[in-house]
């Protein structure tokens, strides 16, 4: 069974305090909202392309965003940054040179630290990439979805297979570290078609593969007008597949859509996993800090027009949220995160980055564990192969 480590409280405060003794490992979010053209699948903060692209007053703005929000992580070192979006591949290279340059700045950015930026492969060229490396950039992770043409049609991407292969090419040249993604249980798609796509996938012999079901998210076209998808049979048969799949080609399935190559795990996605903090600058961005007595949660103006304007006028107008997290939120916040991990967690990360105590959610890990859902390891939160097939049933048993 678990040991139950010490847990310092203040004199007359209970274990709805958060107290933390150190802080966990800091990364930066950086958001780019906008798109060629809105996905029918997606539900990301992303907003077609105008006209022209507003690289000097987005810069601008998100200076201010950052600076408005170094005194609440100053000195902190950064561990990784994430370029997302939206379509990030629609900036100059120039425009990601300044960018990083800017965050070199004002942040002590670890020598070490990855350097991700999303693209899709009908906004990229050879000098394009070629210049993000320039700038700093270490890791491309690349919207593939598809290399079939009529799955990326019912998708709404505007790339097709062989533009797609050229970016891969164009990726691997650019930067060591390379990610694709890909989708599977696609409208209509079958078995085969969805084999054919790792197949491909895995030909590239990239460092990382993040492999998604398709889902339909609220408030997305594929929500309201639904297109046919596999059976949960085909669906299954096609997880299954993969798996093995990507196993026999060197692969760890180190996360529940994430598979990489010893040594080349996502950095900056394993921090959220671990419930590390971020800072998320640009529309829509999401931070979470910790601070000794707390936890925050922000997220700013989502339209990129509005946080544009409001955010360079310094005022903080631009937050659309900023709040403590309830204390007694916290246990299913983590476990939400850890338990994606097929490795889990030390169960000592519990405390250090809740500042709750480890018996807060110990009677609830002994049901986990009478039910064979997690493993009783002394020092480890991390689910059984029972628990990780059934992982959304073993998440919810910690709401409470």
């Amino acid at each position: 069974m678990m040991e139950l480590p010490q847990v310092r409280i203040r004199a007359g405060s209970t274990v709805k305090n958060t107290l933390l003794n150190s802080l966990p490992p800091l990364a930066l979010y950086i958001h780019v909202p906008w798109c060629v053209r809105k996905c029918p699948y997606c539900d990301f903060n992303s907003h077609k392309t105008p006209e022209v692209l507003p690289e000097a007053q987005y810069l601008e703005a998100l200076r201010a965003d950052l600076e408005q929000a170094l005194p609440l992580i100053w000195g902190r070192p950064i561990v990784s940054i994430f370029i997302g979006g939206g379509t990030p591949s629609l900036l100059s290279g120039a425009a990601i040179a300044d960018m990083l340059s800017m965050v070199r700045a004002y942040l002590p950015l670890l020598p070490t630290a990855e350097i991700t930026l999303e693209a899709n492969p009908g906004t990229v060229e050879a000098q394009k990439f070629t210049a993000y490396g320039q700038a700093g950039v270490n890791r491309l992770s690349l919207g593939i979805q598809s290399f079939n043409d009529q799955a990326l049609v019912a998708l709404g991407r505007i790339h097709d297979s062989a533009q797609a292969k050229a970016a891969i090419g164009f990726a691997l040249d650019a930067v060591e570290r390379v990610n694709l993604d890909v989708m599977y249980a696609l409208p209509k798609q079958t078995v085969a078609q969805a084999l054919d796509d790792i197949h491909t996938a895995l030909s590239y012999d990239t460092k990382h593969l993040s492999l998604y079901h398709l889902t339909l998210e609220p408030n997305t076209v594929f929500a309201k007008y639904p297109p046919v998808l596999p059976s949960d049979d085909d669906s299954a048969v096609m997880q299954d597949a993969l798996i093995n799949l990507t196993a026999q080609h060197g692969y760890e399935h180190y996360e529940v859509s994430a598979y990489a190559k010893p040594g080349f795990q996502a950095e900056h996605n394993r921090n959220y996993w671990e419930f590390g903090d971020y800072l998320g600058i640009g529309p829509g961005a999401h931070s979470k800090l910790s601070f000794p007595d707390r936890i925050v949660r922000q997220s700013r103006t989502r339209n990129p027009q509005n946080w544009m304007e409001q955010a360079v006028l310094r005022n903080y107008s631009h937050l659309a949220e900023d709040r403590t997290v309830d204390a007694d939120d916290l246990p299913f916040e983590f476990m939400l995160n850890a338990l994606r991990l097929r490795e889990g967690v030390p169960a000592e990360y519990f405390e250090e980055r809740t500042g709750q105590p480890l018996t807060k959610i110990v009677p609830t890990i002994r049901q986990a564990i009478e039910k064979g859902l997690i493993d009783p390891h002394p020092s480890r939160i991390r689910t059984t192969d029972l628990g990780w097939r059934f992982l959304n049933n073993v998440q919810e048993m910690f709401l409470e």
